[in-house]
């Protein structure tokens, strides 16, 4: 593995290559993003995918990547034109996408944009609040884990976020009503740290998590688009923004092994099933290519 640093204007980009370039097996790299996410979290996944160069990165202001713009929030359009630099960068010509969580909506945004950038792109569990018809009340359960989170900081916050994903079905009355969860019910600390600046809780991926995808523009692209949606996902948040969007794109979401982070291998507590994950996307990666 080698790891470089993208300049461009406006972030230090910091990105790992697995295997050589140009691919010694003579096809596209395969990119793997995230968001909040940074490239540790594709350890696992990776690793399964010997024969390839698999090419990882740390979105701008997270991990490794040093923002100069002066600015905290993300955006998917700001995303996608740092995944279309380092796509550049490569110089490999088009790569094939796996793109996971809110590195799956700057997917969505790179091939909206440039779409000769993506043979084919694996877009897992996208959470996309516009696409669900209780859209509004999905706007409300994001902005309670924000309150949890500026009231009683991250502990607060992270058990609200879970309870929130983890919801069954449209974000009704009941789930409103329900008290506030307890921290350390889910292993979370209680004590607040003082801080404020998670991508994850705080309103800084607002505009990741309340991105409308151009359907337009992805019907319009040579970019074979896949929607990936978990198998222990189905009825949750993501798991009914997965299929939501599948439909927006005329298909049906492809069920993945595991859960949101399926391909984890336990790097952040959360484990998946890496292994199955990685030969299923193996299988559609070569169906899609």
């Amino acid at each position: 593995m080698t790891t470089q640093i993208l300049e461009t204007p406006e972030v230090d980009l910091a990105y790992d290559v697995h295997g050589p370039l140009p691919t010694a097996d003579g096809r596209p790299p395969l990119v793997m993003i995230g968001q909040p996410m940074d490239a540790t979290g594709f350890t696992a996944l990776a690793s399964h995918f010997p024969d390839r160069t698999v090419v990882t990165y740390d979105p701008r202001g997270l991990g490794r990547s040093t923002r100069k713009d002066g600015r905290f929030d993300h955006a998917p359009a700001t995303q996608a034109v740092d995944v279309h630099a380092l796509v550049e960068a490569l110089g490999s010509g088009p790569v094939e996408l796996f793109a996971s969580s809110g590195g799956a909506v700057t997917a969505l945004a790179l091939v909206a944009a440039h779409p000769d950038d993506v043979t084919v792109l694996v877009a897992h569990e996208p959470p996309l609040i516009p696409v669900l018809p209780d859209a509004q009340a999905a706007e409300r359960a994001r902005s309670g884990v924000r309150e949890a989170y500026e009231a009683k900081g991250w502990g607060a916050g992270m058990a609200a976020f879970i309870v929130m994903t983890s919801w069954q079905g449209e974000f009704t009355d009941g789930y409103f009503a329900r008290p506030a969860p307890d921290p350390a019910s889910f292993g979370m600390p209680s004590e607040d740290d003082g801080l404020r600046e998670d991508p994850l809780l705080s309103d800084r991926s607002w505009a990741v998590s309340s991105y409308r995808p151009d359907v337009g523009a992805l019907a319009a692209a040579r970019t074979r688009v896949v929607i990936a949606v978990g198998e222990e996902s189905s009825g949750t948040f993501t798991g009914r923004t997965s299929v939501a969007t599948a439909e927006l794109l005329g298909q049906q979401a492809t069920v993945f092994p595991s859960h949101h982070g399926g391909f984890l291998g336990g790097e952040f507590g959360y484990a998946g099933q890496p292994e199955a994950f990685a030969h299923k996307l193996r299988e559609v990666l070569d169906e899609a290519g």
